[in-house]
């Protein structure tokens, strides 16, 4: 009895394309799609098994679903006189109702069960207009990120594209943070040569004026030195920020 006619769609039918260079792993993708209303089984072989990863290489597709299997070309010397005899081929079967046991179901399955597809493999290298323009691709990637450093003074937000998000997001968080501190000291200072005031006018009236203008100046000169103390560090831990910034745009 003749083999059932192969009831999954295959993209690409009969030809994987590879396209070099090949000095690395070349990844192909094979779509299978289950068209009908029962569960079907799947297997891809190929004539080369040390020559391709093949993932995954067996399961189980759902009716009205697809699957996309990767079939990864190893690295190897390649000779563009030499045709590829490499060949695929999809075998697949219907799932038996209540299955459980998908090896057991292959090893018993009948040969006029089975359908398959074949598939042939060729090999491509990239024409030298397809390097030239790549070439040209590298080139504008490469250049992009002098420009960014070039503008991070006057555009911190587009240069900040080129740099780690985590370490951006903590920047800008510390400066947020420096800008708030610096808010609330001035507002500290502020309050304080208030309360100086009303302290003087308060001690002017109660005691002599000699002692409460030293108490006042000796108070003044305590907070004024824990103030400059405060926008010191402030300063200091702005110097740092924007060393970090210029070695992230390095």
């Amino acid at each position: 009895m003749a083999r059932q006619e192969q009831v999954l769609g295959l993209e690409p039918q009969h030809e994987l394309k590879f396209r070099g260079p090949f000095t690395d792993v070349v990844t192909a993708t094979l779509k299978l799609t289950n068209p009908t209303d029962r569960n079907v089984c799947f297997k891809v072989k190929t004539t080369a098994p040390r020559r391709y990863c093949v993932r995954p290489n067996s399961g189980i597709i759902d009716p009205g679903n697809s699957i996309n299997v990767s079939v990864m070309l190893q690295p190897f010397d390649y000779d563009p006189n030499e045709k590829s005899k490499h060949k695929f081929m999809v075998q697949s079967m219907l799932a038996p109702y209540g299955m459980t046991d998908m090896e057991g179901v292959w090893k018993e399955a009948k040969p006029e069960e089975l359908m398959d597809s074949k598939l042939r493999c060729a090999f491509e290298m990239p024409l030298e207009n397809d390097k030239n323009h790549e070439s040209e691709t590298d080139q504008t990637v490469y250049s992009s990120p002098s420009s960014v450093k070039t503008e991070l003074s006057t555009l911190p937000k587009s240069a900040s594209a080129s740099l780690d998000d985590g370490e951006v997001k903590k920047i800008m968080e510390e400066c947020k943070r420096l800008q708030m501190e610096v808010h609330r000291l001035r507002e500290e200072n502020k309050q304080m040569r208030e309360d100086d005031g009303l302290r003087k006018r308060k001690v002017t009236s109660m005691g002599s004026p000699h002692s409460s203008s030293s108490s006042a100046m000796a108070t003044s000169a305590m907070r004024d030195e824990g103030l400059s103390t405060r926008i010191l560090a402030l300063c200091v831990l702005f110097f740092v920020i924007g060393v970090i910034i210029g070695k992230l745009a390095l």
